[in-house]
């Protein structure tokens, strides 16, 4: 009974964690159509500057190294991991959404991403290198005392009061005029520069918004496995992340959870039990992305807006009363010049 509580636990803190990153990618791309290819660079982003504000000093002769080496409380490194993710995305917003749209950013954004890999894997006095960091202590654990499964259990909570805090914050920017501001950006962004919106500034708020919401995740990935390498945060993660909130639906919180469900869990999870081959040891990673691909595709072709739509705002005319204004007959005007004179 406590494995598999533990084993559902297990699934909720990922359930959670998914949906942190989909309401972030949902401001930027669902709100404000910012095309964020790299989405999970920012979630690293937060979760190393949170493992290395919580992790302390870097003992010499271990032969892990890394910055900063604080032992600030849980509390204190959440607000540090999700604060440097928007650093990141302040600084990626500031040279691609000035000049750049569509494609052309989604390709900077790419690029801004491996960049980022490269610098981290290559840098061992940043975050260890290619190794990564491990042993981040998890919030909590040492003062609890408790099982294994009771923690999972105990950590499932705490994520799911985070990301309840990030849905009320999404959907609140989501009714506010800085909402529809980045929806009518989002529809026609020239259209708005012509009303007079700051359009730049807009799009940058949202973008920052989004990475602080990723980076939050981040932080609850890193105090969950207690390691995170560059190994763990590539292209993959990023397609599991926009599959989900293509298959739920853009512009909506809820199709966001549905989406993370439908892909980070049920898809997910499920390719885990196909029976393994010794011939094809990559089988299993292969058929969950083919079946996450074959979805997203069948979502675009049979219904586009994803599984739940989002709600359009509908605007009522009002009826003229009948008989309130009578037609004005035409009169002709009265000629002028030689004509009128006879």
């Amino acid at each position: 009974m406590g494995v598999v509580l533990g084993y559902v636990a297990t699934l909720g803190v990922y359930f959670c964690v998914y949906n942190i990153f989909a309401f972030g990618l949902n401001i930027q791309f669902g709100y404000a159509g910012i095309l964020d290819f790299t989405v999970i660079t920012f979630m690293a982003m937060g979760g190393y500057m949170a493992g290395v504000a919580a992790l302390g000093p870097s003992q010499p002769g271990s032969g892990i190294y890394y910055i900063l080496g604080l032992s600030l409380p849980w509390p204190v490194a959440l607000l540090v991991g999700a604060a440097a993710a928007g650093a990141l995305g302040y600084l990626v917003g500031l040279i691609a959404l000035r000049r750049l749209r569509s494609d052309y950013l989604a390709i900077v954004t790419l690029a801004a991403g491996s960049i980022v890999l490269g610098i981290v894997s290559n840098s061992n006095s940043l975050f260890d290198g290619s190794e990564g960091l491990v042993g981040v202590p998890q919030p909590m654990n040492g003062v609890l005392k408790l099982t294994p499964n009771a923690y999972t259990v105990f950590f499932l909570g705490l994520c799911a009061v985070i990301m309840v805090i990030c849905w009320l914050v999404a959907n609140r920017i989501y009714r506010s005029p800085l909402g529809r501001t980045m929806r009518a950006i989002r529809e026609d962004l020239d259209v708005a520069e012509a009303y007079g919106k700051r359009t730049f500034r807009i799009r940058m708020t949202a973008m920052v918004i989004g990475c602080v919401i990723v980076g939050i995740g981040g932080v609850l990935t890193i105090w969950f496995v207690t390691a995170l390498a560059p190994a763990g945060w590539g292209t993959s993660e990023t397609f599991v992340v926009w599959a989900a909130l293509i298959v739920g639906g853009r512009g909506n919180n809820l199709g966001a959870v549905v989406g993370s469900f439908l892909v980070a869990v049920l898809f997910n999870e499920a390719t885990r039990f196909i029976p393994a081959i010794s011939s094809l040891p990559n089988l299993i990673p292969e058929v969950r992305n083919m079946s996450i691909g074959a979805l997203v595709i069948l979502t675009l072709w049979f219904r586009p807006q994803g599984v739940v739509a989002e709600r359009k705002a509908r605007f009522f005319e009002v009826p003229l009363r009948t008989g309130s204004l009578e037609p004005v007959p035409m009169v002709p005007a009265p000629a002028t010049g030689s004509g009128a004179a006879q």
